[in-house]
């Protein structure tokens, strides 16, 4: 009888995964330099004030989306005002309930973060305690849920959304290198399985800014990416890369290193002040 439990559990299992990844209705495609999604270029054929738009992926920044705090003693900085107590499923749910607003409006693209990002703007220090991962890397259930219901959404709504794995200021909750690379393949696994195919990986979000992880850094960034673009799951690959902040470009002998990994670069930057090298297409 116990044999006969597990083994319907396991075929209820390998059912529900295989409706979940057939059902899956939105695929992202970079093809040369413009963005596809199911087959067709982003914005085809539309101008702005004379500017081709055919091809982008206009994106807002919302890292924040499953954001949560674990640190007792800044927690109470987030507290609601109607309820005064901070609620990460509340946050996620907002969230949710307004995707297809941004949708209709246009917007096919938006970051979010397993780390989040500063709650204050911009932040000298970071006391508080937000990251969808454990020191050793593995995975937090409970951010995993939460990112699970806006990446489901996003795929519905025909979304692009850009996932980053790290943030500065939060990558020093994993203990050491291992756990970084165990955290990136945890996560990597995680979103082939799900069957995901609308999804960017953004390794890091400014590889340029002060980072604790030697291997978060500009001069090795491209293992991560190389780590995530490497891994299939029936055939499925992930699209990968990382971001500069603005005005700080690298140098381009550093850069053509970096590019050759790369699917796509996001850059807080005017697209018209960025060097010829950075608006090739990525291979």
């Amino acid at each position: 009888m116990k044999i006969l439990i597990r083994s319907l559990l396991a075929a209820i299992l390998v059912i529900n995964c295989c409706v979940s990844t057939a059902q899956r209705k939105t695929v992202v495609e970079i093809k040369g330099d413009q963005f596809y999604i199911n087959g067709k270029p982003t914005y085809e054929g539309r101008y702005w004030r004379g500017n081709k738009i055919e091809g982008l992926l206009l994106n807002s920044r919302m890292v924040q989306g499953i954001f949560d705090d674990l640190n007792p003693e800044t927690i109470s900085n987030w507290v609601y005002p109607d309820t005064k107590r901070w609620d990460p499923e509340r946050n996620t749910g907002e969230f949710i309930k307004n995707m297809k607003k941004w949708q209709k409006a246009g917007l096919l693209s938006f970051t979010i973060n397993m780390q989040g990002g500063s709650p204050q703007g911009y932040s000298q220090e970071q006391p508080w305690h937000n990251s969808g991962y454990n020191e050793d890397g593995s995975l937090r259930n409970e951010y995993l849920d939460r990112l699970e219901k806006i990446l489901d959404r996003a795929d519905k709504l025909g979304m692009v959304p850009i996932l980053g794995l790290f943030y500065f200021g939060q990558d020093e909750r994993l203990r050491d290198e291992k756990a970084i690379i165990s955290a990136v393949n945890n996560m990597t696994g995680w979103l082939l399985g799900k069957g995901y195919r609308n999804i960017l990986v953004e390794i890091n979000n400014e590889c340029n800014v002060k980072y604790d992880h030697e291997i978060l850094k500009p001069e090795r960034v491209h293992e991560l990416i190389n780590l995530v673009r490497s891994r299939e799951k029936d055939g499925q690959r992930l699209y990968a890369g990382t971001s500069y902040g603005g005005g700080t470009i690298r140098s381009q002998m550093l850069s053509d290193h970096l590019i050759s990994y790369l699917s796509m670069a996001t850059v807080s930057q005017n697209l018209s002040a960025l060097p010829e090298w950075l608006k090739r297409p990525a291979r």
